[in-house]
């Protein structure tokens, strides 16, 4: 089991998970792609950053899933907030027609035992 983060006041921190859906247009799955490496390679190095993962459909819906963690929800909305960010994601709205995007702090984590 893991140690929790702690904030500057003493307290524990609660890591951020943070699901954005889109809907890849019709076509458009290479183009989505080759823009979201971008964004991945960049997000990968910042600070706070956990883990990111790109889901994609099982059938033919279109929609694609990134989920991310962070150790806090401040260290996320400092990297969404920049003009890195900003650039970043400018490419990947060229092959999107729809989004959602979903935040919520882990209160609980179970782990379990890889095979």
């Amino acid at each position: 089991m893991g140690t929790r983060n702690t904030r500057i006041d003493g307290r524990p921190a609660d890591k951020l998970s943070v699901v954005f859906t889109v809907r890849v247009i019709e076509g458009g799955e290479q183009g989505f792609l080759e823009a979201y490496d971008q964004l991945r390679e960049s997000v990968a190095r910042t600070p706070g950053h956990i883990v990111e993962r790109l889901g994609a459909p099982l059938d033919d819906s279109r929609e694609w899933v990134i989920t991310s963690e962070w150790q806090t929800a401040e260290h996320f909305f400092a990297w969404q907030q920049s003009e890195e960010h900003r650039a970043l994601v400018a490419p990947l709205r060229q092959w999107v027609d729809s989004t959602q995007s979903l935040r919520f702090r882990v209160v609980k984590e179970t782990e379990g035992v890889a095979s």
